[in-house]
């Protein structure tokens, strides 16, 4: 396997991916901490210190930290996620050694100079301005306060303008070091390189990282219910959702097939009978979001509002008709898009590491292709079918946003799928 793992003493584990055939390396940090990890009044700081940690170290200023990567040709980026922060580079091979010692350099030592600060929370108050004036972004956050009612899974990832207007230095600076530690922090890398060369150089830039416990998430608690946003728009904005399953659930494959089968592509079931057939959307799709102890199966729907009368029936008789009906054609074309994403993936070096973190985050072992091919291949409709019931006979979660005149309630849309 070409997948090596070491963990050094302090508990730091570096994982990567040797591909001789390129000459690039993609390499990174993932963090086991992201919004929902957040407590309340500092709800949006793991996206700010995201930001942050670019901004200077006690030996490069945030002009520098940028050029001395694109000086070579590299691309360096990050994301925070309800459960993972990440920053990550990729690279020519022979620069490996400059990817490692800043990365190493701003998840160690960052400075966050109080100008960069004021100047990067300006920068977070557009980031949420751009959000609320987004009608498809904003719907997702409505949707996801709903089903997470009073939950840091639920509030949004890039907090609101109150809280990021009066976020302080040492609160950005107590969420690195509660959160930053070697027992939480994963150096991943993929391309053409050397695995014990990558450790030695972990072992010689990272051994002194502080040890902190850091804090666990929250367990999540679906709710469901509805949030409706009447707004003058030129379009309806709505998603329904159901309670899905975590990542480790024995049928975690099965919803994300059947999911695909629904909403998952210009062929599934949604695209073809409410966009192709009947024209009454743009934009349709379905989508299962797995979380370490949750999911969600969100059906999101862009449409005119004139159209809500007849799209909210044919969806609910879609999501009635899968759980019962899955033909041969649909399940294989279902689970061969997925092993298609999961193998073309591979030939991203990013991609590849960036699936080589999380998953040793969010499972605590190596990643192994084969095994998640072949537990695709085991599936039956029976499965697909089992899943759908299990996920659309919990309470929906609806929201919608714009002209919501003609959208019939609530109950009337239960009523619909408990028929």
């Amino acid at each position: 396997m070409s997948i090596k793992l070491t963990t050094l003493d302090n508990g730091l584990r570096v994982i990567t991916d040797t591909v001789p055939a390129v000459e690039s390396i993609a390499v990174g940090f993932w963090a086991d901490v992201g919004a929902r990890h957040e407590v309340a009044a500092e709800n949006g700081v793991a996206h700010m210190v995201e930001h942050m940690m670019f901004k200077g170290t006690p030996t490069r200023d945030a002009a520098q930290i940028a050029e001395q990567i694109e000086n070579v040709g590299g691309q360096m980026n990050a994301y925070t996620s309800r459960e993972i922060t990440s920053y990550h580079v990729h690279l020519l091979k022979e620069d490996t050694d400059l990817a490692l010692d800043v990365l190493s350099d701003i998840i160690q030592n960052p400075t966050m100079p109080d100008d960069e600060i004021e100047r990067e929370r300006g920068v977070i108050l557009q980031e949420i301005g751009m959000s609320l004036d987004t009608p498809d972004d904003l719907v997702f956050d409505q949707y996801q306060e709903t089903a997470y009612k009073g939950q840091a899974l639920g509030a949004p990832i890039l907090g609101t303008s109150d809280i990021i207007s009066n976020m302080s230095r040492d609160t950005l600076m107590a969420h690195v070091e509660r959160f930053y530690t070697p027992q939480r922090l994963v150096l991943a890398a993929s391309g053409n390189l050397d695995h014990d060369y990558i450790v030695s150089k972990a072992e010689a830039l990272l051994g002194n990282l502080p040890v902190n416990e850091g804090r666990d998430a929250a367990k999540a608690e679906y709710s469901g219910g509805e949030i409706r946003v009447s707004k003058d728009l030129e379009q309806s904005h709505i998603i329904l959702g159901f309670d899905g399953l975590s990542r480790h659930d024995d049928d975690f494959y099965a919803v994300m097939v059947m999911g695909t089968a629904l909403g998952g592509g210009m062929s599934s079931r949604l695209f073809q009978e409410i966009r192709e057939k009947r024209g009454l959307v743009y934009t349709v799709f379905a989508h299962h979001s797995p979380y370490q102890d949750a999911g969600q199966m969100l059906i999101y729907a862009g449409t005119g509002p004139e159209k809500l009368p007849e799209l909210i029936p044919v969806l609910c008789d879609e999501i009635m008709a899968i759980q019962n009906n899955i033909t041969a054609e649909e399940f294989a074309r279902a689970k061969a898009q997925i092993k298609a994403d999961m193998v073309m993936g591979q030939e991203s070096m990013m991609r590849r590491t960036n699936q080589m973190g999380k998953h040793l985050i969010h499972y605590g072992e190596v990643p192994d292709l084969q095994q998640k091919l072949a537990k695709l291949d085991s599936l039956t409709i029976e499965d697909l079918q089992r899943a759908a019931k299990r996920v659309f006979s919990t309470k929906p979660t609806l929201a919608g946003l714009g002209p919501l005149g003609q959208l019939e309630s609530y109950d009337k849309i239960s009523e619909r799928l408990a028929a």
